[in-house]
Formats: C-alpha cells, structure tokens, sequence
C-alpha cells in the first residue's frame, strides 16, 4: 500500500463549513495548511470569516483570498507553497440553488476544478483528494449507494457538475499520474454549518417561533453524517493516494487502472426526515410549526451509503448518533448567534 506522510497541505474552501474543519484537524496534526477561499457571497460571509478568524491566529496555517477559477492565480499559490497533498473542497453547493444560477456552478465546480486539476499537473503533488456528493446517485434505485454501481442519471445540475468532477479527475489521473480520491458526501452537518441545509433553516426558525418549510416529510431519508466525522476520514484518506494499475478490471464504477477511487462517506444508517425534525426540536426545547409542502425539483427520496470500501481502507467509518450530532450543533448555534426565542 502507497502511503504518503502530508506535510503542507493546499486546501480549497478552507472557509467553508468541510473545509474549516478538516483544516482544524490537519493543524492539530502538525500540518502545515495553505488555505484557499474566496469568501463568496452565496450565503453570509460573515460567517466564512468568523471561521476564518479562527484559523488565522494558528500555527502553519496561512490564507490566500483566491477564485479557483482563476487559473493563473491558483498556480501561483501552488508554486509558492509547493503543497504535497492537496485537498479540494471549494464548490458551489446546494442542489436547490442550481436550478437558479446554474452558471455559477459552471464556473466554480467544472471550471474551477479543472484549474485545480491543472495546478496538480503542471505542479505534481502525491494525491489530490477532492469532494464529490452522494447527489450523483440520482435516480439510483438500489439501496445502500454503492460507488460499484453506476452514477450516471443525476437530477440536478449540481449533481452533474460533481460526477464531471469525478470524470475530469480519472482523465487526469490516466494522462498524468495525479493520484485522485473523490469523497461523495452524505447529507454533513455539525457546528459552523451552512445556513442554506434545512438543519440549520429548521434551529434558526424553531428558537424563533417560526414556521418551518417540510418538503414531502413522510417520504424523506437522508444519511446524516456529522463533520467531525468527515473531517477524520478525509484526513486518513489523504495519507493513502492510490496506485496505477490493476483495480479497474471490469470498468468497476469505483476504482480504475490509473491511480483514481471513489469512496463514500456516510453515516450508513439513514433516518426519516420525520425523525430528524424530532430530534432538533428535542435539542431545541420547542415544537416546531410545520408547513407541509411536496417534494422540490432536482430533490431524491433517500441516500443511504455503503461505507465498506472506506472502512477497508482506513479502518474507520463515521458513526456519530444525529441525537449526539443534532445537540452539540444547537449548542453553537446558541452561542455563536445568541438568544433568539421568540
């Protein structure tokens, strides 16, 4: 098994929600991190530099206010730290939001991307580890997602660009040898996180008497997977970049012969949206006021991950209860934002 030991990290979307995270956990480490960021307005900025603020005091990490799309600014970054794992979280998120701006999406996550991937080549790094979602599943039927099965019916333009991303990335690692991992992500919450997931819409209008906006709650699912939990796997994974040769035998969706695997990472044990309200108003003290709607556009049933091939590989699987998650994110959100009960 290859391993790498990462000493300098370059870490896109180090301001976001993931990204602020795992650079708390590679710099409790020891990791030197380069964080990349360029605090875009898709939602309060305020809070992308509140996170920020944390992790500039720190020791070995310093910041570069960067679009990655902007090819000639990125490769510079990469040239003046010389990163040797790179970590690549930026996106334009959120399923929803893409039906409205799909050019922003074009941008960040097919264009952005390939400057990344374009930094890699022309400045090689010992793995490039980047996020996808559990949204390229799509329309898949079969239940866990399996990174074995194909990923090639998405229902959203987000969706699309993160299976692209994958794509880009296996062409990437076939022509150049840049070891590629692609995480897809199951439904991450947990302190600091987004206000645009229904987690937080849900806290915020509950501690404040608000109605709150139900979309086709008794046929919902979803994979809750809490952050620090991400944050552990992407850190192990990072020291293990894949090999060339041998593991795509039979066009396996997952592995290939370049140096190229997917892996999910979810909490594998999906829950009823239902249930996930009950535990926030349980953690909030209050009862919600549900306005029950159908389900949106680009929107699927359930996710449900299949986390074998990430515990083979790193002895690991995130496995935080939503009881546990749910609490220690009301708590921050308590904090950060102050008394708000209406």
């Amino acid at each position: 098994m290859t391993t790498v030991s990462p000493r300098r990290v370059l870490l896109t979307g180090a301001a976001g929600f993931v990204g602020f995270h795992v650079t708390q956990a590679l710099l409790s480490r020891g990791i030197a991190v380069l964080g990349i960021d360029n605090m875009t307005p898709y939602y309060d900025p305020a809070l992308k530099q509140a996170r920020l603020d944390l992790l500039l005091p720190q020791a070995g990490f310093s910041f570069e206010p960067i679009d990655i799309a902007d090819h000639d600014a990125l490769a510079g970054a990469f040239s003046r730290f010389a990163p040797d794992v790179v970590i690549h979280l930026a996106a334009q998120a959120g399923v929803r939001y893409s039906l409205d701006n799909p050019r922003a999406y074009a941008h960040s996550n097919l264009d952005g991307f390939l400057s990344v991937l374009e930094a890699c080549r022309n400045h090689p790094v010992a793995h490039l580890v980047y996020a996808s979602s559990s949204s390229v599943y799509g329309a898949n039927a079969k239940v866990p997602f399996s990174e074995h099965d194909g990923a090639d019916h998405p229902v959203s333009l987000y969706a699309a660009t993160k299976r692209a991303n994958e794509l880009m990335a296996h062409s990437y690692a076939q022509l150049y040898g840049i070891p590629a991992t692609g995480l897809r992500f199951f439904t991450v919450y947990g302190p600091w996180g987004r206000p645009d997931m229904a987690y937080f819409k849900f806290t915020k209008a509950i501690l404040e008497g608000r109605p709150i906006d139900v979309y086709a709650e008794a046929e919902m699912s979803r994979d809750f997977t809490y952050v620090d939990d991400i944050s552990e796997a992407i850190v192990r994974l990072a020291a293990l970049p894949p090999a060339r040769g041998g593991a795509g035998a039979g066009h396996d969706p997952a592995t290939a012969d370049a140096p190229w695997r997917i892996y999910n990472i979810g909490n594998h044990t999906p829950v009823r949206l239902d249930r996930f309200i009950a535990v926030i108003e349980a953690a909030c003290g209050r009862t919600a006021i549900k306005r029950h709607l159908p389900m949106q556009p680009g929107d699927v049933r359930a996710t449900y991950a299949d986390v074998s091939d990430l515990m083979a590989r790193v002895d690991f699987r995130p496995d935080t209860p939503i009881e546990t998650g749910i609490a220690r994110f009301v708590a921050w959100y308590r904090d950060f934002y102050g008394p708000r009960e209406g």
